[in-house]
């Protein structure tokens, strides 16, 4: 059993104001709950997740009452609400990071993740997913993927890490996080030769898992889920329209 992270103090500040009029993008109603709720429910249904720290503002206290979830108030980046929620969750074993615009999450989705990431020894495990898998599962969601030699995938948005490299890795990983959609400064941190290559769609696997780990300092890997619910963010009304849809099946 893991300690978990919810990350869920971004402002409704961009695309999706057109959804709602909700400060925090977390208490945006998605059919019958909060976004962030449908996270939380998959969480503690796992199996998989002891107890669950969110880093959000202080509001989320009124639709998490649940004993096993506390609410750490935060207002920073993604990498400083990780820090500032980890103080508070056992750093003794491997900690489970989710965001909370994943709606569509299920238990089986993070148990398999859990399962097979555990499997290995790393550092920090990211789910990637086949956009064949996506694409048979939500035919028009629209999501960032990269093609590599093994196929084209796409990520997702829950993260496996060892506590003890967090304070050597934070200032690494959140230049990269900065970085991540400005190709000259990535060229600049991942090499040029190595941008080309991905260019190219030349990279496997294993190459972009070496070279993210020699970048943070720490050992990386990539975990191949089958299950596209971990990738499926709702960051714009495009996205909002088609989980709503696909939720209200199941209502």
């Amino acid at each position: 059993m893991l300690d978990a992270i919810v990350i869920a103090g971004s402002d409704n500040s961009g695309p999706l104001r057109d959804c709602s009029n909700e400060s925090y993008e977390a208490m945006i109603r998605i059919g019958t709950k909060p976004m962030v709720r449908y996270v939380i429910d998959a969480l503690k249904e796992s199996g998989t997740v002891r107890r669950i720290v969110v880093a959000g503002p202080k509001q989320l206290e009124a639709v998490l009452t649940d004993d096993c979830v506390s609410v750490v108030q935060t207002k920073y980046g993604i990498i400083e609400n990780a820090l500032k929620a980890m103080e508070h969750v056992d750093t003794s074993a491997p900690v489970l990071i989710a965001t909370c615009d994943i709606p569509l999450l299920t238990p089986q989705a993070v148990a398999n993740f859990v399962e097979f990431s555990l499997k290995h020894k790393a550092d920090f495990f990211y789910p990637i997913v086949s956009m064949d898998e996506v694409f048979h599962r939500f035919p028009d969601i629209k999501r960032t993927s990269a093609k590599l030699r093994e196929g084209r995938f796409t990520g997702g948005n829950l993260f496996i890490v060892n506590p003890e490299i967090v304070p050597q890795s934070a200032e690494k990983a959140r230049e990269f996080v900065d970085c991540r959609k400005s190709p000259v400064k990535l060229c600049r941190i991942l090499g040029f030769k190595f941008v080309v290559k991905f260019i190219l769609n030349m990279l496997t696997i294993p190459e972009l898992e070496n070279k993210v780990s020699e970048v943070l300092g720490i050992s990386v890997k990539a975990i191949i889920t089958n299950y596209p619910e971990i990738g499926i963010d709702v960051d714009k009304p495009s996205d909002y329209q088609i989980v709503s849809e696909y939720l209200d099946r199941f209502a």
